[in-house]
């Protein structure tokens, strides 16, 4: 409850003015909305995106605060394994459960000592004023006194973890080693370690763009660049030159070929990345998704790069094209675990219970994808996904129900280069692990089939 204000005219009391005090104490704001948001996705469930968005501290914060509350919180959810860890070395007795605030506190500022390079005394002294602004204030000298000794002992505690297993939930390191080894496995999670690069997708001119925003030319036609500043201030941004896209992302619509002045039916299309691409290579693409608000969304960033595309807000379970298309791409939902490097909250949300819910989903999709597909057209599905149920298996499940296709198989420069992902059967899986030297890239299953007849 927070305390009644002092009544015009009486002095301060000693209470309020520790208070004032606390509140004035510079970077406590951005660091009290990162715990609101931490515990937005860790108690609640709630996306880190959507947690973002919509809640109210971080609005009132500047572009600066902004950008450092979604990297204390992105620090603490990719090495929560880690910290977890070190906090409960660094405690002499178990938190009782009405402190359980006190554990994201410690978090966060176990985060900043040792991932972000925050002087001591300005994480310890933060972390302090963050728990009594809390309502943690009898746990003060606890936080005090735990951070104070990570300070001294937990950079080389950290040097003797095990980072890419610690920071795994064990159902995903399973799957991994199951699907692909377990020194694949351990690349992976390794991967997920580093905050990815900044990805952009360009309508033309992609030498040019990448000589004014300083970024490299990826082999697949992506321009990258590091990880941070505002987007919409960079060159090109208001004049619709580029879109963000992860290079992962940017291959399956690559792989139609020429599509100029031919149909292409896009589903699942929000956020609209592929939509985008086809659109700005000349298809006559109708994007359908099932949520309006997201198709708004697809709408605005259409505008803003001069783009067009016919819109449909529709089941793609469910929906019925006036006529079978040349081309269909089908992006199914899924549990997104290839882009854990990018939303290090999905492997802190995401179940084993989510891939089997998904995979029934896609199954659906993909058969009503194939209707779609005219005689000899092309229908590409993709998932960015590493889970086998949610790629490769739904492929295999596809084909072996006597649906009419065959694989059109995908070669490795179509990938840029990307050997390590063409599948022995002429499918792709994109791992967080490849193209290392360059930054990585997300994980996308891809398979390319082609309608006989």
């Amino acid at each position: 409850m927070t305390a009644p204000a002092a009544a015009a005219g009486q002095p301060e009391t000693a209470a309020s003015a520790d208070a004032a005090r606390t509140t004035a104490l510079p970077g406590l704001p951005a660091r009290r909305a990162a715990v609101a948001l931490l515990r937005a996705v860790l108690a609640r469930g709630q996306p880190l995106e959507d947690a973002f968005e919509h809640d109210s501290g971080v609005a009132a914060l500047d572009a600066r605060d902004r950008a450092f509350a979604r990297l204390l919180v992105a620090t603490v959810l990719r090495r929560l394994g880690q910290l977890d860890a070190l906090v409960s070395a660094a405690l002499a007795h178990r938190l009782p459960r009405r402190a359980v605030g006190v554990r994201d506190v410690l978090r966060l500022g176990a985060a900043q000592l040792l991932f972000l390079g925050t002087p001591p005394h300005a994480a310890v002294a933060t972390a302090v004023a963050l728990a009594e602004a809390d309502g943690l204030g009898a746990y003060k000298g606890l936080v005090n006194a735990v951070l104070r000794r990570l300070a001294r002992e937990g950079p080389a505690r950290l040097a003797a973890q095990d980072a890419a297993r610690l920071n795994t939930p064990d159902w995903l390191w399973r799957a991994w080693v199951a699907a692909y080894g377990r020194r694949t496995a351990r690349a992976i999670a390794a991967a997920h370690l580093e905050e990815a690069p900044l990805d952009l997708s360009v309508k033309a001119d992609a030498a040019g763009w990448a000589e004014r925003l300083g970024a490299i030319l990826l082999p697949s036609g992506t321009l990258r660049r590091p990880a941070g500043g505002l987007v919409t201030e960079l060159p090109g941004y208001a004049e619709g030159a580029w879109w963000v896209q992860d290079a992962g992302a940017a291959l399956p619509a690559r792989l139609f070929g020429d599509v100029a002045g031919r149909p292409v039916i896009d589903l699942c299309a929000a956020p609209g990345g592929k939509t985008a691409q086809l659109a700005a290579a000349g298809a006559r693409v109708t994007a359908v998704d099932r949520s309006a608000d997201r198709l708004a969304t697809v709408r605005r960033n259409l505008d803003r790069l001069g783009l067009d595309a016919g819109l449909v807000a529709a089941d793609a379970a469910e929906w019925e094209p006036p006529a079978p298309a040349p081309f269909v791409l089908l992006d199914a939902p899924c549990t997104a675990t290839g882009t854990i490097r990018r939303h290090p909250d999905i492997q802190r949300l995401k179940g084993p219970d989510d891939v089997a819910a998904l995979a029934e989903v896609q199954a659906r999709l993909l058969a009503r994808a194939g209707m779609m597909t005219a005689p000899g057209g092309l229908l590409v599905y993709c998932t960015c996904s590493l889970q086998p149920e949610e790629g490769r298996r739904q492929v295999e499940a596809f084909l072996a129900a006597d649906a009419p296709f065959r694989r059109a198989p995908i070669r490795a420069e179509e990938l840029g280069g990307l050997a390590d992902a063409v599948l022995p059967d002429g499918d792709a899986q994109t791992l967080p692990c490849h193209a290392a030297d360059r930054g990585g890239v997300d994980g996308f299953f891809i398979s390319r089939l082609r309608r006989e007849g």
